[in-house]
């Protein structure tokens, strides 16, 4: 796949436009619903540069953005014009047909766009990619050190890691991941299944494959790893997980490469906790594959709005990765963008796609899968159920989901 070399280089082309009121629009409403970090914040702070001359420029940013987009985009007019997506998010759009193609608009305003950049399905650009993510390791590097132990490249290794600090009093919980119950918890399960390299689903067909020894092999090992979390880890999200590295509570984590520019910077920690960061690739499970998915972040557009609200609505976000701010926010994401210049807060991302890591399937059904982990996953991490029964619960919950949307018989 094209976006993981891209990871590595950054060698995607958006040039640079000047910005200045209503950047030559006479009109339209812009509202962006995204996730809430730095990469989104900078973008949206460029859309505004639009408003002026009849355009305004509104966003909500929030970590919530994935649970309100389908309602919110569902409502004619819609409540957002643009929603900003992932690999996963997207589907559930372009399974209610509540984004609309954007061809005319790359035609006529998106003409330095580079063709990798938009995201096709059908033969129909539904979206256009600013930015490639990837969850992996962060480490301190003094930590492991004073353990004596290399940096991990497998989860195994991550464990005896983990093992070797507590046992030596150096912390009591030094590992965490985003394991809130939920969307997050379900991301750890399909970036640990991923490790097994087995498939999701039945060759062909929409039919749920997890509830096997592969399943229990990545179920064993997520309840191996939160044994060395705070036993809070089930309110573990992104924010959470950065608050504890920044306090210096954590010695290993697995976070979103989005964060590197946050965590790395002078703001929210120490200069010692900031020294001792080192961004790596993701650990494997089995030492053959990558336990982690690819991801692009883009924008779309919502069908139920206007052609004018529509047009204002990619433009503004266009000018939202220009040349421009991305070099003024080069810390905050990998950027794909030939302005876009590898930092070390990229660097977990860009070796982590090297390492040839899979990105997050794009199936119409994969989100019913991803939401069945994140809700029946709990139980099991809390030492309630087996990981035999957790996987019942994933396969059932996913087949009534799959049978309501007309994917499975």
């Amino acid at each position: 796949m094209y976006l993981k070399n891209l990871a590595v280089a950054g060698a995607l082309a958006v040039t640079s436009s000047a910005a200045y009121a209503g950047c030559g629009l006479s009109g339209g409403n812009v509202n962006i619903l995204a996730n809430e970090f730095g990469a989104i914040q900078a973008m949206v702070a460029g859309a505004r540069e639009c408003a002026g001359d009849g355009v305004t420029v509104e966003a909500n940013l929030t970590v919530d953005h994935r649970d309100i987009q389908v309602a919110a985009l569902t409502a004619n007019p819609a409540q957002y014009t643009s929603a900003v997506v992932a690999n996963s998010s997207i589907v559930p759009l372009i399974n209610g047909d509540l984004i609309r193609p954007l061809d005319d608009l790359v035609a006529e305003h998106g003409q330095d766009l580079d063709k990798t950049q938009l995201i096709t399905i059908d033969g129909k650009v539904m979206a256009v990619a600013f930015m490639a993510n990837a969850q992996h390791l962060f480490y301190r590097k003094d930590i492991l050190e004073e353990a004596g132990v290399d940096v991990p490249t497998t989860y195994d290794e991550v464990l005896a890691a983990a093992e070797k600090i507590r046992s030596m009093g150096l912390m009591e919980h030094p590992f965490a991941m985003n394991t809130k119950t939920g969307w997050n918890l379900g991301e750890e399960f399909i970036n640990m299944y991923m490790g097994t390299g087995a498939p999701f689903f039945e060759p062909g067909t929409a039919n749920v494959a997890v509830n096997n020894e592969h399943g229990v092999a990545a179920l064993n090992m997520l309840k191996s790893l939160v044994e060395y979390s705070n036993p809070d880890f089930l309110t573990f999200d992104s924010n959470e997980t950065q608050a504890r590295w920044e306090s210096g509570d954590l010695a290993l984590a697995v976070m979103w490469g989005s964060r590197g520019g946050s965590i790395l910077d002078d703001e929210g920690s120490s200069g010692d906790i900031v020294d001792a960061t080192v961004l790596a690739p993701a650990p494997t499970l089995t030492g053959d594959n990558v336990a982690s998915t690819l991801w692009w972040d883009g924008f779309t557009i919502s069908k139920n709005i206007s052609d004018e609200d529509a047009e204002a609505t990619f433009v503004s976000l266009v000018n939202g990765i220009s040349d421009d701010v991305i070099r003024a926010n080069n810390d905050k994401a990998v950027w794909l963008s030939s302005a876009y210049e590898p930092t070390p807060a990229s660097a977990g991302v860009a070796a982590t796609a090297a390492s040839g890591t899979s990105p997050y399937p794009m199936l119409p059904y994969m989100g019913l899968l991803h939401t069945a982990a994140g809700g029946e996953l709990s139980e099991f991490l809390q030492g309630s159920e087996s990981a035999e029964q957790a996987l019942a619960d994933i396969e059932a919950a996913y087949t009534t989901a799959a049978r309501e949307q007309g994917f499975v018989e």
